[in-house]
């Protein structure tokens, strides 16, 4: 490699510079500087083109500025460069990519190039991984984008799909990306995205691999892995129940030739109930509940027997090998009011304690949500909606589909089952305090407080003060989370509000034209509008006044909810000590 100053003509970039492809990048970051002092960092460059010429391998943000400093008849030196040695592409894409990866980070599309351009000049994955500071699993990961079809990378470059979206169809065949892909252009159909579609590309039955009991290997049955390698799913739920059905079976019969005098095979759904049984070992008529879950998990619990038969059952110790079940019984060391003493002194030394610990008590409380533990019962937001489109207008809504991706993590982080719904727990689907509270004990306190936000949002009643609350102290802004879609329209009928819609977003003039129109009609223009068709300028984001934080109406006939709360939670905040009066709810917004 050599130093040299090349005139600006002399210059163009190279096929193998990652930022080679597409418009021109923007440079007005730079553009004070080129004017001022010109190029202080060289260019990386070789000379693989005519005699004199070369092409940029890395500087290609550089090469645009000056050339804009040219057109504005601004003076240009020759150009510091870098000189290469001739015809090594893999050494030149290696670093223009380093270039890039050091100054503005690019998307994992243009990577793929980069990487796949890289692997094809001989580089292995674990050469690439090495020089960028990679992990070889990550590389893979930007590497199977590859299985995308081309418009789907697009989109995802940019950002009109998301990382969860993204992984999911990496699942699909290519026959589901086309389908994917034409839900997705269809304006009036449900696409579904981020974890709802991968209940749509298996048909609601998403078993992964890890649940089997048998050799998948050995089964040949078809599997299908995502984008990142962490999960594997069958392709034939049929051909997975059947072999797992087999292997139940075969451990059924080791379980009943090791003297086990029963093995029960729940039906698949049913949950074992373990307040309903008592351990007994296998002596004592002890037996075998095969619990199987939808998700195709499979858990055997040993040794148990209803609360019934260990009633039947007690009248002596246990001896030593588990057989016992309910010991005679005896005196107890302490009485009722001893005990109650003992935990009442304990629960105030603790309590003192903890006082001073507000990082241990942050995670206690959190333990209690997500557990419903002792005296906490919190119940999950269940989202119950009226009518089928608007339950699908909020699964497939962006701002569920942001929440969920993180929920996911914070599934995976606490070892929760990764196809919960929800990392509250529910009623009968409560976790342990105890293993829960340790866990989150070992966890740092930002870690920690990545989770709270989820279990907060999981348990936040919709129409609530405290949705208002919180809204208003963030500056939640609708428009970056919701756009105006069928089940919005279906449920817009008053004429008299679509009228103040209308002019809201068209403008006076063109609501006053249409003031005799039908509700279908001024529908109409305000989706042409919202989308910019049929003739009509297209207008900036818009959300109703009544999705608006703070909210308000189009009439004064009230009724809508959002405003109603708005309104309840400003009185309580101007006069916090003073019960609302009747029909508060119905007055001005406070000030």
């Amino acid at each position: 490699m050599k130093l040299d100053f090349i005139d600006l003509g002399n210059l163009s970039i190279a096929a193998a510079n990652m930022r080679g492809k597409g418009k021109d990048p923007d440079v007005t970051d730079l553009m004070p500087s080129i004017r001022a002092r010109g190029v202080l960092v060289p260019l990386l460059v070789r000379p693989n083109c005519a005699e004199g010429h070369y092409e940029i391998v890395a500087g290609r943000r550089r090469f645009t500025a000056v050339g804009a400093v040219a057109r504005e008849g601004g003076a240009v030196r020759p150009i510091p460069c870098a000189i290469l040695d001739d015809g090594d592409d893999a050494d030149a894409l290696e670093a223009s990519m380093l270039e890039n990866l050091a100054r503005v980070q690019p998307d994992e599309v243009s990577q793929w190039e980069a990487f796949v351009a890289l692997v094809k000049a001989g580089r292995s994955v674990e050469e690439v991984a090495g020089s960028f500071g990679f992990e070889p699993r990550a590389v893979n990961r930007i590497l199977a984008l590859g299985n995308l079809l081309p418009r789907i990378r697009t989109l995802y470059r940019g950002g009109e799909i998301d990382t969860g979206t993204v992984r999911h169809l990496t699942l699909a065949s290519k026959s589901q990306q086309k389908a994917w892909l034409a839900l997705f252009d269809e304006e009036s159909a449900y696409c579904p995205t981020g974890h709802q579609l991968k209940a749509w590309l298996f048909g609601g039955a998403a078993i992964a691999v890890k649940h089997a009991l048998f050799d998948v290997a050995e089964a040949k049955a078809a599997i299908v892995s995502d984008l990142f390698g962490e999960d594997s799913f069958f392709a034939d739920a049929d051909a997975f129940w059947s072999a797992q059905t087999t292997a139940i079976e075969a451990r059924k019969a080791e379980y009943l030739d090791a003297g086990w005098s029963d093995v029960v095979v729940m039906a698949r759904g049913d949950w074992f109930r373990s307040w309903d049984h008592a351990h007994a070992g296998k002596r004592k008529g002890g037996r075998i509940y095969v619990e199987v879950r939808e998700s195709g998990e499979v858990t055997f619990h040993e040794g148990f027997v209803t609360t019934k038969e260990a009633k039947r059952l007690s009248g002596g110790g246990a001896d030593g090998e588990g057989n016992g079940v309910i010991a005679k019984p005896v005196r107890p060391e302490v009485s009722g009011p001893l005990n109650a003493y003992i935990d009442l002194h304990r629960h105030a030394a603790v309590r003192a304690d903890l006082a001073s610990h507000g990082g241990v008590a942050l995670r206690a409380m959190l333990a209690h949500v997500i557990a419903g533990a002792d005296r906490w019962r919190i119940d999950v937001e269940a989202q119950r909606a009226p009518k089928e489109d608007i339950a699908e207008s909020i699964e497939g809504c962006s701002a569920e589909a942001a929440f969920d991706l993180k929920r996911r993590a914070v599934l995976d982080l606490l070892g929760f089952d990764a196809e919960a719904l929800t990392v509250t727990g529910r009623p009968l689907h409560r976790p342990p305090f105890a293993p829960l509270f340790a866990r989150l004990l070992e966890l740092p306190d930002p870690v920690v407080l990545e989770i709270v936000p989820i279990v907060m949002g999981e348990t936040l009643q919709a129409g609530s003060a405290a949705v208002e609350m919180i809204g208003l102290h963030l500056g939640t802004d609708m428009r970056q989370h919701w756009s105006a879609d069928a089940a919005f329209f279906d449920q817009l009928r008053d004429r008299e509000v679509l009228l103040a819609i209308t002019g809201e977003i068209a403008g006076p003039e063109v609501a006053a034209a249409n003031a005799g129109e039908k509700g279908k009609a001024l529908k109409a223009i305000i989706a042409d509008c919202l989308a910019g068709t049929n003739g009509r300028t297209k207008a900036e984001p818009w959300v109703p006044q009544w999705m608006a934080f703070p909210p308000s109406a189009y009439t004064d006939r009230g009724g809508v909810g959002s405003v109603k709360s708005a309104r309840r939670v400003a009185h309580e905040l101007a006069v916090p000590a003073a019960p609302e009066p009747e029909g508060e709810d119905e007055q001005p917004l406070a000030a």
